[in-house]
């Protein structure tokens, strides 16, 4: 756990409630583990409500939980969606997230005559110089933007936000949602819930945010056609900080796997990545590049934003199974998730003397009892956040709506400038 902080007097009650979330991405696998590791912080500290903070950012697997957290739907209710299936508000199908995009293949096929004939044409009028190279460069063309079809994965979120007491448009939301996209002819990020972005449904810039190019086809909103945020940057944390939020919890689910740590765990390791290939060399780079450019972000926040505490969650180095599991797998879900539960709950307890302090200057504090019962699971936590009927749904949204309309008149009401009094007006003339 990576901590940015500096000793700095408690904070006043209106800086207590900026508090803010920046979750990165890492594919399904990854927002799994962060899942878990989001279960741990909500289970663990004492005032933290990660239904209702200041301000909320999203990168790629990560932006499925943001916008969730925004939207109000809890750590555990999540858990229960994409964990357990035992949820009543969705039911979760892990192979609509992998079904192959069919009519991108179709749409990319249906080029070949027409590239064919062109390739003909140049031939007839330049026989010297056509090459393999250049035929070869123009098949490409036809090779479909990505495997999977994100649609139904749009499907599948616009459901959940469409639900009672939720919403699909950022312009609704108690709460800043932004959700970090890259625009592919600029290859400038975005924060799609930002000025002039604030239109799109947030199931769209959730899946724009999360395609991957290669596994995902790019995601047109508007004119203009989005990918994966993680290509920009890992984290995006100056999106919460540019918000004014005054502690940031982080959580990245991708480190770089330490191979000569893991022997002296005892968990099996192989003694060498080149000993697994092409698979383990491209995992270990991408984490790397990720990790390199995070880090250097990192150390410009501090400086940027001195006002500003961050604490930062992420799997230990030395972590074989995290490493080892296919990122877009989902039968392993579960166990990367409780996973995440131990490692940020030991991480808790080892800080807790450090952690005190820092989490008190913004109202918070650790949950001592909880982090004491050290065989406590994650799925065992969930049954102290029982879900909900339909009819405890939907009075629940409700309220919230109820509440939310409140804080904005209350918000609205404080913004407007008091007229003077006839008292004050008599006064003046005399």
């Amino acid at each position: 756990m990576l901590q940015l902080d500096a000793e700095r007097p408690a904070r006043s009650a209106r800086d207590r409630g900026r508090i803010g979330l920046a979750v990165a991405g890492g594919g399904p696998i990854g927002g799994m583990w962060e899942l878990g590791a989001l279960h741990a912080l909500a289970d663990s500290i004492d005032g933290l409500d990660l239904t209702d903070l200041h301000v909320y950012v999203g990168v790629s697997s990560g932006s499925f939980l943001a916008a969730g957290l925004a939207n109000s739907l809890d750590t555990a209710e999540m858990a229960r969606i994409f964990l357990t299936g035992d949820s009543r508000e969705a039911v979760f199908h892990p192979e609509s997230f992998v079904r192959p995009a069919v009519f991108e293949y179709l749409r990319r096929a249906s080029g070949l005559p027409r590239m064919m004939l062109d390739w003909a044409g140049d031939m007839a009028r330049n026989p010297l110089n056509a090459r393999l190279s250049d035929a070869a460069f123009r098949l490409g063309s036809l090779l479909p933007t990505g495997l999977f079809d994100n649609e139904s994965v749009e499907a599948f979120l616009r459901g959940i936000f469409t639900g009672p007491g939720r919403s699909n448009d950022f312009r609704e939301l108690d709460h800043r949602l932004f959700l970090i996209a890259v625009e592919l002819d600029s290859g400038q990020a975005v924060r799609l819930g930002g000025p002039g972005l604030e239109d799109v449904p947030i199931s769209r810039a959730v899946a724009a945010s999360a395609a991957l190019p290669g596994l995902y086809p790019p995601v047109k909103i508007g004119d203009r056609w989005y990918v994966d945020g993680a290509l920009a940057r890992t984290l995006h944390a100056s999106a919460a900080l540019d918000q004014g939020a005054t502690l940031v919890f982080a959580v990245n689910p991708l480190v770089p796997y330490n191979a000569n740590r893991a022997p002296d765990t005892g968990c099996g390791a192989p003694e060498g990545l080149i000993r697994d290939g092409l698979p383990a060399l491209l995992s270990q780079t991408f984490r790397t590049l990720l990790t390199s450019r995070m880090r250097t972000g990192l150390g410009k926040y501090a400086q940027a934003y001195p006002q500003a505490d961050m604490l930062l969650f992420e799997p230990r180095a030395d972590e074989v199974e995290l490493f080892f599991t296919n990122l877009f797998s989902y039968s392993h879900r579960r166990r990367v998730a409780e996973l995440a539960w131990r490692v940020v709950r030991a991480d808790l307890r080892r800080n807790a003397e450090s952690l005190q302090p820092l989490l008190a200057r913004h109202g918070l504090a650790l949950h001592h009892e909880r982090l004491a019962e050290t065989e406590r699971s994650l799925e065992a936590s969930l049954r102290l956040h029982p879900a909900r009927d339909a009819a405890t749904a939907s009075l629940n949204a409700a309220l919230n709506d109820l509440d939310g309309a409140l804080r904005r008149r209350k918000t609205t009401a404080s913004a407007t400038p008091k007229p003077a009094s006839g008292r004050g007006q008599s006064a003046t003339g005399r």
